[in-house]
């Protein structure tokens, strides 16, 4: 079989498997085997695969096929240019997350006091505490986690990428894990936001293999934002800001839960969809 054949081929069974994209997916499989920039494929469709590498290309099709996520097949996933270990303990970062990531880190190169001081609420894989630490590398930050699987996975996250020294991970849940008094120019989270009852109408890549805790948000899938807008006051600096990513069509009623406990809703920011995603206030 040679590489056009096994990647046609591999494309159409997960075609019919109702995988999205599935050239795409078979392409990366592929080159992932090889262990090939994806874009070089195209210079070897020729080359005929070894036995040993067919059957190592069908048991990652196969599993694709079974909808286990791409990112947790291959190991890792690419977030804000950072490679970033994923498997079942951590939600599979979403490319919208960049943008919370993005707002994140250029609201920090404003500030003039330094070092800057950040807190990642919900910190799952890392994802969001490491990009801010490489992209201010002045900046102190907090990641905190009530999943201790996923404190393990982000602490290997942020030493691979450079970032173990300057990120101090905690356990617990949420505020009530932090010494009172601490306060941070930033307080940034991309909490869990499904309602409990969609959960099951989910992709299976979502439903089957991301952790359930990472992804429900009680009955209306506001729980964390009703939290979040009456306890992280007191852990904000003056001139602070938090920023939160939601959900599809939540964008008004989190704004008004905000308004209400007396926040200054500054911006809701879009995504590359350009559906509100991210809320951003400060303190009235």
């Amino acid at each position: 079989m040679t590489v056009l054949e096994g990647i046609q081929k591999s494309a159409e069974f997960l075609g019919k498997k109702e995988v999205e994209s599935p050239r795409l997916q078979a392409e990366l499989l592929l080159a992932h085997v090889l262990k090939l920039p994806r874009m070089k494929l195209y210079l070897n469709f020729e080359r005929a695969l070894t036995s040993s590498e067919t059957d190592a290309f069908r048991e990652l099709i196969r599993r694709r096929g079974q909808r286990e996520p791409l990112q947790h097949i291959v190991g890792s996933t690419s977030f804000c240019g950072l490679e970033i270990t994923v498997d079942k303990r951590v939600l599979v970062p979403r490319p919208e997350t960049e943008l919370l990531a993005e707002a994140g880190w250029q609201f920090l190169s404003t500030l003039h006091s330094q070092p800057s001081t950040v807190l990642d609420v919900g910190t799952g894989s890392g994802c969001i505490a490491i990009a801010l630490a490489v992209k201010n590398p002045g900046a102190k930050v907090v990641a905190l986690d009530v999943s201790v699987d996923a404190l393990e996975l982000a602490r290997r996250n942020a030493a691979q990428n450079g970032a173990g020294e300057r990120i101090e991970f905690i356990h617990g849940d949420a505020f009530g894990a932090l010494p009172s008094g601490m306060q941070f120019d930033l307080i940034i989270t991309n909490p869990p936001y499904i309602a409990s009852g969609e959960i099951e109408s989910l992709d299976p890549e979502v439903r089957d293999y991301d952790p359930r805790g990472a992804l429900d948000g009680g009955p209306d899938g506001l729980v964390f934002y009703r939290r979040f807008a009456v306890e992280a006051k007191p852990f904000l600096k003056s001139g602070g800001r938090i920023m939160l990513e939601f959900g599809d069509d939540q964008a008004d009623a989190i704004k008004n839960i905000f308004e209400k406990q007396n926040w200054i809703v500054e911006a809701v920011k879009e995504d590359y969809t350009r559906r509100p995603r991210i809320l951003i206030a400060r303190v009235n």
